[in-house]
């Protein structure tokens, strides 16, 4: 395994790391033992960057278990700020929040630090300065050693690094965001500017959660639109681009799943890529593939079925800001119509309407 530096922490990370998300009972394996023989397999591999959070349900229980007596030798990334219940000051970045979280978290894992904690989705009712000064108490006091964000456009990546610079607080160390060789538009600007800031980038969704499998098929009866995680599933479009790239993977005499990692983790602003594996099968395919490289030949191909900074279709998990998912947020207000009696009174004789 060839370690890489995350962003300019000085940490060294694996190109692989395990994504936790799967090891929830009630969304992904539902044997505890199970998920911990995973989690020791991916390490005595040589993966050590484990990142889970506090909204997977019993995830961090999961991994808090699984480190026992191995906990120095994790690079342990956790994040905060989804809902953790009906109470509304139970999410997002305030510092009430933050404090408590933590605390919550560091008991779950059964530590007393955390490597990198980072904020899941931006919490747009919250001064990033005041999500920021929270953070920085927690690295000072030695519970959290970095800190980064989830989900961010690159305008929120440059304006929460100006405010850091600008108040002395710490700053995002890290971004996670979801990238695939369907889902490449964080190549156009969060990658770039992740770059220019030296950000670690871990990347989820590589494997297009399932689609890049190549076990999902156009035609082949993949009716999982009620699954909780899977609607994307059921995407015409993506659907279409798969039978391409799988037609792609078999000429290059490469699995499906080894192309979609080695591509994922050949990009130069892209540290290291979240594997989903929920069982030991599964890992072990994965990381049958960790020393595959691409040549230009087969990216120039990826690059003609998906032009470089588009998306094809968006994942069910992946954030979207108001701005796209509020329709007032993005069209003028209609004008109310003017009664023609109005119009043709003398207060509009000389009104260009």
């Amino acid at each position: 395994m060839q370690y890489r530096t995350l962003g300019r922490t000085g940490i060294k990370v694996s190109p692989y790391a395990l994504g936790a998300l799967m090891f929830a009972t009630s969304v992904g394996n539902a044997d505890p033992g199970d998920s911990i023989r995973v989690i020791h397999k991916a390490l005595d591999a040589g993966i050590n960057l484990v990142d889970t959070a506090d909204a997977y349900g019993d995830s961090e229980e999961v991994v808090g278990e699984a480190l026992r007596g191995r906990r120095e030798n994790v690079v342990l990334a956790t994040k905060f700020s989804r809902p953790m219940g009906d109470d509304p000051n139970q999410q997002g970045g305030s510092r009430r929040w933050i404090m408590t979280a933590v605390e919550n978290s560091l008991r779950r894992l059964r530590t007393d630090h955390i490597d990198l904690y980072q904020i899941h989705r931006p919490d747009l009712a919250t001064d990033i300065e005041e999500t920021l000064s929270a953070l920085s108490d927690l690295v000072h006091s030695g519970k959290v050693r970095a800190i980064g964000a989830s989900g961010m456009m690159a305008s929120d990546i440059v304006d929460a690094w100006w405010v850091a610079e600008r108040r002395g607080l710490e700053r995002f160390r890290t971004e996670q965001p979801v990238y695939s060789m369907l889902n490449r538009g964080i190549e156009r600007e969060v990658l770039p500017v992740a770059q220019r800031l030296g950000l670690g980038t871990m990347v989820w969704g590589p494997l297009g959660q399932g689609l890049l499998t190549g076990r999902v098929r156009k035609g082949g009866g993949n009716d999982l639109s009620r699954a909780r995680f899977f609607r994307h599933l059921n995407d015409e479009r993506r659907l279409d681009v798969v039978e391409r790239l799988i037609a792609l993977a078999g000429e290059a005499g490469i699995p499906m799943t080894h192309l979609a990692m080695a591509f994922t983790i050949a990009h130069p602003g892209v540290t290291s890529a979240l594997l989903g594996a929920r069982t030991g099968e599964q890992l072990d395919d994965l990381l049958a593939g960790v020393d595959v490289a691409l040549s230009d030949d087969v990216l120039d191909r990826i690059d003609e079925i998906v032009p470089p900074g588009t998306d094809v279709g968006t994942l069910d998990q992946a954030y979207q800001p108001p701005a796209l998912l509020a329709p007032n947020l993005r069209r003028r207000p209609t004008p109310a119509r003017v009664p023609r009696s109005d119009i043709a009174s003398p207060a509009f004789a000389h009104t260009e309407l």
